[in-house]
């Protein structure tokens, strides 16, 4: 579903991704993990199209981000760790706009929209700006933006930040729905006891360099995953 292939991204002097390869198949829920600027960001914003890299390619579905990227951003979604909303619009404003950008029949978008603001109960909330939501409201709306399309793979950078524990727990259970049904994820996050408990795959990246990747068994074994990553921090 998404195929790095030797992906290196430079900011002047340094090597933001350095010559990392990755690949995630239908069905697996994969943890991105690294200390701040490690280049978690650049690596998911690259494979969301957002951001230009150096080198190297990325397959979405088969297809080059760099060749058919329209084709490529109709089956994602990408959820970025600070949502920058449009705070003119309602909720509901924007949920339609997001489902006209994508084409989503009425009925269908209805459905998704009822669902999802039910779960994360935000329902009653989506006459309001946007401009009066809290972070975490916001956070919520940019989940559920990222759902109506029913995309094959979503990308999303620390996507519990902000989630109060009701609703980071309904948003586990969709990443698992959305995967049992053939779909990807491929998610950053600090919190290292989620990505022990959610995560089929794990990669940790450090200075832009991918240093383990592979099954939670694999990269694990019999320490905890807080243990190795420290390890291999330090």
């Amino acid at each position: 579903m998404l195929r790095i292939e030797h992906l290196t991204k430079i900011y002047g002097d340094k090597k933001a991704v350095d010559d990392l390869s990755l690949h995630i198949r239908p069905g697996e829920i994969y943890g991105f993990i690294g200390h701040n600027g490690a280049g978690k960001t650049t690596t998911l914003k690259s494979c969301a199209g957002i951001l230009r890299f150096d080198s190297g390619e990325i397959f979405i579905d088969g297809k080059s981000i760099k060749e058919q990227p329209l084709e490529c951003k109709k089956i994602i979604s990408y959820i970025p760790d600070n949502p920058d909303l449009y705070n003119y619009m309602s909720g509901i404003k924007f949920l339609n706009f997001v489902g006209d950008i994508f084409e989503v029949p009425q009925e269908d978008r209805r459905e998704k929209i009822d669902r999802y603001a039910e779960m994360f109960e935000i329902k009653g909330d989506l006459g309001d700006s946007i401009q009066s939501y809290s972070h975490g409201m916001k956070q919520k709306l940019a989940v559920i933006s990222a759902l109506i399309h029913s995309p094959k793979l979503i990308i999303m950078d620390e996507p519990f930040v902000g989630l109060d524990p009701k609703s980071a727990f309904s948003l586990k259970g969709v990443m698992r729905e959305i995967c049992d049904g053939g779909g990807a994820i491929f998610f950053s996050t600090h919190v290292l006891e989620v990505a022990e408990k959610l995560c089929d795959k794990i990669a940790i990246i450090k200075n832009g360099r991918l240093i383990r990747q592979g099954t939670m068994e694999e990269v694990r074994g019999d320490s905890s995953l807080e243990s190795v990553f420290l390890e291999l921090e330090g």
